[in-house]
Parts: structure tokens; C-alpha cells; sequence
């Protein structure tokens, strides 16, 4: 069986940091904490579960905190988690199984992280991270901020789940770090180009951000599934400002990079309906029933796209164009996902008043 060193790097995380040690205390074989500056209660919160806390002076570098973290693990793999991470009960056990069963040559192990939740807390944006690396294999984090870890082998995909509770938010921080770096003469990756683009766009800082959105497009170097997320961006931004044919246009651009995902065929089915081209509409819509979501893929996703939502829009769609029966038909489908929506319910009930009378 493997061990597993948990290494975080924290500051002020008073409010989640107990939630996180909880969840991983008694799947992990040691915990390494590195604070940045914290000055609340984090760190007395911390010393209930290790003694292995480091400090390290804040550089505006998230690669350099998380590396010094990794240099101090011991054990065989390195586990990475925020403090508003948790472990859910049910991947509590699959993490458990997974350090009895892993075949010790995976160097690394990739993990679903979920960020994103309905009313009714199920899942509905997620996407892949390494999240479990060999330790002896030396892995290094790249990148001041939105880093990655550099990895390379036998990657194994795993049925764990992290999922992500987002409570403190710091909306300017990242945003001041890539200016601070503009402004020293740094020349940005096309990983840099990508996320302070995204970063722009966060604080709706339009024009910026297509300009870097552009950029990164225009280098043809950018990962597939980037590609597909800004193309949707860009999309939905032409979409809230009324251009319905660029909307468009940048959806289908989409497509130059692999076949169409549910998002895409939802944002171009909502752009028409929008415009109350209603079979072109429920045409988009209906794509996006018949697609198959892609194994084992480290895309973004958002999980609605891929179930309820294009039924209970083709519903609107079928019921514009007169076919009740088709209508009805989708949106009992999109209950069996979503068996307490308000929306669903009334149209279920407007539908049967309209076949009684």
C-alpha cells in the first residue's frame, strides 16, 4: 500500500481550513502545511492535526510556496488540496481504496474537481487535475499564479473527487500579480496570455480581454480544451451584448478544435431561440442530447449542458412551434434529472391541464 503526503500552502484560512484537515486526516499519512503570512487563527487550528507547519515569506509566486511545500514531503506520493477543499465521505473511501490498489508505477493520479453546485448541491461544472504525484520523481509547480504541476509517465485517472467549497473570495489578487508583472517587463507564456485574459474577463474588462483572448487563439499553441472555454467566452460575451451572429460565429469556431461539445450546441441553440428561430434552435438543442460526453477527459465541463437543460429548452422550443406531445416528452426528461424544479413542475402541470382540456 502506498503513503500519501498532503502538502498545502495556506494564509488566514480560519473559516475552511478545519473542514479540509477533517476530511483528509485519517486517508493521509502525513499533512505538511506552509502559511504564507496568516494572521488569524489558522494556524492554531492547524496544530490540532500536524506539527509540520512552515513559514514562507510571500513572493507573489504560488509555484515557489507549493515547491517548497513538496520539498518537505516524505512519503511516497504528494497529494495537493486549497483549504476550501474537502473530501467527500464517499471519495474519503475511494481514496482509501485507491492507496491499497494503485500500482506503484503511476507517477501520477488525476482527481475530478468539482467547483461547482445547483440549489440542490449536485455537481455542475467540474473538470481534471493531477492531484496525487510520486514524490520521488521530483515534480515541479511552474507558473506565479493559475500554476500547474509539470508532470510526465503513467498518468491514472481515478474515480476520487475533490470537491471545492469556495467561501473567501480575493477578486483582485491575481489580477494585481500579472500587472505587477506587466509592469516589471515580463514576458508572459501563452499560459499567461490564456488565464490573465480570463482574468480580465472576471472583472469585466472586455475589450482587454479579447485582445488577449486573441492572442492566445492567434498563437495556435494553447491546449485543445482552453481553446474550446475561451471560444466560449467570447461567445457569450458577444451573446450579452446582443450580436447573436459573432456569438455565433465564435461557438462554431469552437469546432476547429474537436467535435462539438453540449456547452457549444446549448450556447448556439439559446443565440436562435433568442432570436425566435425556433427550429434552429430545438435542432442545436437537439444535438446536444445525442452527444456523448468524453471519457476520461480533462475538459471543463458544465454538467446541466450534458442532462436537464437542452431538454427542458427544447420543451420551450416544441411547445413555440405547436408539438405538445415532443414538448411534454422533454420535459419529462429533464425532470427525471431534476425531479424538484419549479420550472419543470409548472410546465408538467401546464401540459396535463392542457391534455385534460
Amino acid at each position: 500500500m502506498i503513503t500519501i503526503s498532503l502538502c498545502m500552502i495556506v494564509r488566514n484560512e480560519e473559516d475552511t481550513i478545519q473542514n479540509c484537515l477533517e476530511s483528509a486526516k485519517n486517508v493521509v499519512d502525513e499533512i505538511i502545511i506552509i502559511d504564507t503570512g496568516s494572521t488569524d487563527k489558522t494556524k492554531e487550528i492547524i496544530e490540532r492535526y500536524t506539527e509540520k507547519i512552515y513559514d514562507f515569506e510571500w513572493i507573489d509566486d504560488f509555484s515557489a510556496a507549493r515547491n517548497f511545500a513538496y520539498s518537505k514531503a516524505t512519503q511516497d506520493y504528494i497529494m495537493v488540496m486549497d483549504a476550501d477543499d474537502i473530501l467527500l465521505s464517499e471519495d474519503i473511501e475511494r481514496l482509501k481504496s485507491l492507496k491499497e490498489t494503485l500500482d506503484p508505477s503511476v507517477d501520477s493520479v488525476t482527481m475530478k474537481c468539482n467547483v461547482g453546485f445547483d440549489e440542490y448541491g449536485k455537481v455542475t461544472y467540474s473538470y481534471r487535475q493531477n492531484r496525487l504525484v510520486k514524490r520521488a520523481n521530483n515534480f515541479k509547480w511552474v507558473g506565479f499564479v493559475h500554476e500547474y504541476l509539470a508532470v510526465y509517465g503513467n498518468i491514472f485517472n481515478s474515480e476520487v473527487s475533490i470537491t471545492h467549497k469556495k467561501i473567501k473570495h480575493t477578486p483582485n489578487r491575481n489580477l494585481d500579480i500579472y500587472r505587477s508583472r506587466l509592469a516589471q517587463g515580463v514576458e508572459f507564456s501563452t499560459r499567461d496570455i490564456l488565464y490573465y485574459g480570463n482574468e480580465l474577463y472576471e472583472h469585466q474588462m472586455y475589450d482587454e480581454a479579447l485582445e488577449y483572448y486573441h492572442r492566445f487563439l492567434n498563437s495556435k499553441q494553447g491546449w485543445i480544451e482552453d481553446c474550446i472555454r475561451v471560444c466560449g467566452n467570447i461567445s457569450d460575451y458577444y451573446r450579452s451584448i446582443n450580436k447573436q451572429e459573432e456569438a455565433r460565429e465564435y461557438a462554431c469556431k469552437s469546432f476547429e478544435y474537436d467535435t462539438p461539445r453540449a456547452e457549444t450546441c446549448c450556447k448556439l441553440g439559446f443565440s436562435f431561440l433568442y432570436e425566435n428561430k425556433l427550429s434552429q434552435a430545438a435542432y442545436w438543442y437537439e444535438t446536444a442530447t445525442k452527444l456523448e460526453k468524453p471519457k476520461d477527459s480533462w475538459g471543463f465541463f458544465s454538467d446541466e449542458c450534458w442532462t436537464w437543460l437542452p431538454h427542458l429548452q427544447l420543451c420551450v422550443c416544441y411547445d413555440r412551434l405547436g408539438k405538445y406531445k415532443l414538448a411534454y416528452e422533454h420535459n419529462e426528461i429533464a425532470r427525471q434529472f431534476r425531479p424538484n424544479d419549479k420550472r419543470i413542475l409548472y410546465n408538467k402541470d401546464y401540459f396535463e391541464k392542457m391534455k385534460n382540456n
